[in-house]
């Protein structure tokens, strides 16, 4: 194998045989970086090695059901699918100080009677020392190596054999015998490569941290998330104590789980039921404030939306939200003044989701209508009421998925009323809760506004 030296950009990975100022790829400045890379010789033939796995018809091969692992973190083992698989690999992302090597510390110190391994390239043994002791929870075989060799850490894996292995955080480990810099992305992707053979060889699952860029996405080469078997996304605004974690990729579960937690001093505290701490109980009387029944994933909560509605100050009218998907609101926003016929042009609109939390379902689309409609007239919805709905480009409404599981999680935090497309086929016998289908925007909104 013959040496040679290119630059690679750091945040797309585009390769330039000399050093560029800017990427011509991504636009981003000073992210090339200069590695050695190996390259085969000319002449070398393919090995004519019979393979060691031979191929298999499908319905011989012998299959037997694997036991996950408990993390004894229920929000975790929902995400996960059901547990840790042995043998896997999970990469968790987030913004720094989100809580990620928080939560990693925290499963392991709360699996008291499995052996576990953190390796750390970014904290000392005695700093991880004290953060243990600011969590709840009794570390009994729980073993701390401060490390930044990869070597050196697979090989007191070998040595130690842990049943679970974590490692914060992956940018910070390096191969000696790869001469790129630490944190590059060969670095990153050879590093990712030798954990997954590790933990598919001798069956241990490897818990990975990952960092991510200024866009949001986890740093490093995208090859990284296609190697490992599960991608969590730890997020949450740092100024709530609300942290969401959900699965971008697994491979042995489903991507539609979500986790809950609340950050605390004594670290991450499972939210079972996340309704009753994202609604506020102060709202009577006051406008602009509309309470949706959410979806995500497969677990239903109540979500409290808030908008102003105010006349536009400086001649330009802004339109920001927070929580929620800005174009969706524009486009909910040209509905209203088309088929409902408020005008909004000359006035700014502020749409906020309470609890720092982001929702993706458009079941809320009636919701922050609702709300910007009695922010708008300056008159309170209808108290004990709760909606949900899809809302068309005709100012119709959609039917929504999992209609039933709203419907009780309203019933069950003691609502009277629930506004719902018209034309849902609900099987719930005998409900506690009023039920009121509309077609349109314009019928929901004669049911919600109180006349004063």
């Amino acid at each position: 194998m013959k040496s040679s030296t290119i630059y690679i950009c750091q945040n797309c990975g585009a390769k330039a045989p000399k050093l560029l100022g800017r990427c011509p790829q991504c636009g981003e400045w000073g992210t090339y970086m200069e590695e050695i890379v190996a390259t085969p010789q000319k002449g070398k033939t393919l090995s004519t090695h019979a393979s060691a796995n031979p191929p298999q018809l499908i319905n011989q091969i012998q299959t037997t059901q694997e036991l996950r692992i408990d993390m004894h973190n229920g929000e975790l083992n929902r995400v996960l699918g059901g547990g840790l698989v042995p043998g896997s690999l999970v990469l968790i992302g987030g913004e720094p100080g989100i809580g990620k090597s928080t939560l990693a510390l925290q499963v392991l110190m709360q699996m008291g009677e499995r052996k576990t391994l953190y390796a750390s390239g970014e904290e000392s043994a005695k700093q991880l020392r004290l953060r243990a002791d600011r969590l709840a929870g009794e570390p009994e075989n729980l073993y701390i190596l401060s490390e930044t060799s990869l070597e050196k850490i697979l090989d007191t894996v070998k040595t130690l054999e842990p049943e679970i292995v974590v490692i914060d955080s992956i940018q910070t480990i390096s191969l000696e015998a790869l001469e790129s810099a630490t944190g590059s992305i060969s670095q990153v992707r050879e590093c990712a490569s030798q954990i997954m053979q590790v933990a598919k060889q001798t069956g241990i699952p490897f818990i990975i941290v990952g960092h991510i860029n200024k866009e949001g996405s986890l740093a490093g080469p995208k090859v990284l998330e296609h190697i490992v078997d599960t991608v969590l996304q730890f997020e949450g605004d740092q100024h709530y104590m609300y942290r969401i974690l959900r699965a971008q990729k697994n491979r042995f579960g489903s991507t539609s789980e979500l986790g809950i937690f609340e950050m605390r001093q004594d670290g991450l505290r499972e939210v079972s039921n996340p309704s009753e701490l994202l609604l506020s109980h102060n709202h009577q009387d006051l406008s602009g404030i509309a309470i949706a029944a959410a979806i995500e994933g497969i677990r239903p909560f109540l979500i409290e939306v808030q908008a102003l509605v105010s006349t536009a100050a400086y001649g330009t009218p802004q339109r920001s939200s927070t929580g929620f998907d800005a174009r969706r609101l524009n486009m909910l926003l040209a509905v209203l003044e088309k088929r409902v016929g408020f005008r909004l042009l000359q006035k700014d609109v502020f749409l906020n989701i309470a609890g720092g939390i982001r929702v993706n379902d458009p079941a809320i689309d009636l919701a922050v209508l609702a709300a910007v409609l009695s922010s708008n007239m300056d008159i309170a919805i209808e108290d004990g009421i709760c909606l949900t709905g899809e809302v068309g480009l005709a100012g119709e409404l959609r039917p929504v998925n999992r209609i039933e599981q709203r419907i009780m999680e309203a019933q069950k935090l003691g609502f009277q009323k629930i506004i719902i497309p018209d034309g849902q086929k609900i099987q719930i016998s005998q409900p506690k809760i009023q039920i009121i289908p509309v077609r349109k925007v314009s019928e929901a909104f004669r049911e919600l506004i109180i006349k004063k």
